[in-house]
Order: structure tokens, then C-alpha cells, then sequence
């Protein structure tokens, strides 16, 4: 059972900077893909950032320059460096893990971690 856990979430001035962690477990597979997603209240959960095995990442436009994603293959491990914080990105932020074999790729989610910027 792959289990999705995250951690870092909480209240932050805006300006301020939180790092969130996620770390994937129970697998016997690589993790191959893994990202952050955030869902503000009454919104659609949409990609924050997300970064493949080999380190290509990619980022909404609303955190780019603010937002660094990055992992830690050994450790089945991502973060997200969150830095110049707005009130807009009040959001509970969900981390997402991708594993299996080639020809069954499963997507597991975590069941995420809130982050509060106040103004």
C-alpha cells in the first residue's frame, strides 16, 4: 500500500516563505513523477509544480520565479520551497506520487497539508 504523506503546511505573513515535504512510501517500484496541487476554498485543485524523476520541472504561471520544486530520489522524497507568499495562495496543497510497473502506472495522492498567508 503506496501511502502519500506531507508536511510544513501552516500560517504565514505574506511576504513570508513556508517548505513544504511529501515523502512516498510502500512502494516496491521507482517514483517516477511527483507534484504539488493546491485547492482553495470553492475552487478546482489545480498543478502547483511538478518535477520528474530526472529533475525536469515545471510550474503555474501564478508561482513561477516564487515556487522551487525539487526532490530526493533515495529518500522518495519532494519538496516545495515556497517563498514571496500571498494571500492567493491560501490553499490546502495536496502532494501527488506517481508509481508502478510501466504498464500500470498508478497515481497516489496525499491527503494534503493547509497553508494560510495572511495579509
Amino acid at each position: 500500500q503506496v501511502q502519500v504523506v506531507e508536511s510544513g503546511g501552516g500560517l504565514v505573513q505574506a511576504g513570508g516563505s513556508l517548505r513544504l515535504s511529501c515523502v512516498a512510501s510502500g512502494t516496491t517500484f521507482s517514483v517516477n513523477a511527483m507534484g504539488w496541487y493546491r485547492q482553495a476554498p470553492g475552487k478546482q485543485r489545480e498543478l502547483v509544480a511538478g518535477i520528474s524523476r530526472g529533475g525536469v520541472t515545471n510550474y503555474a504561471d501564478s508561482v513561477k520565479g516564487r515556487f522551487t520544486i525539487s526532490r530526493d530520489n533515495a529518500k522518495n522524497t519532494v519538496y516545495l520551497q515556497m517563498n514571496s507568499l500571498k494571500p492567493e495562495d491560501t490553499a490546502v496543497y495536496y502532494c501527488n506520487a506517481e508509481s508502478g510497473p510501466y504498464f500500470s502506472m498508478k497515481n497516489y495522492w496525499g491527503k494534503g497539508t493547509l497553508v494560510t498567508v495572511s495579509s
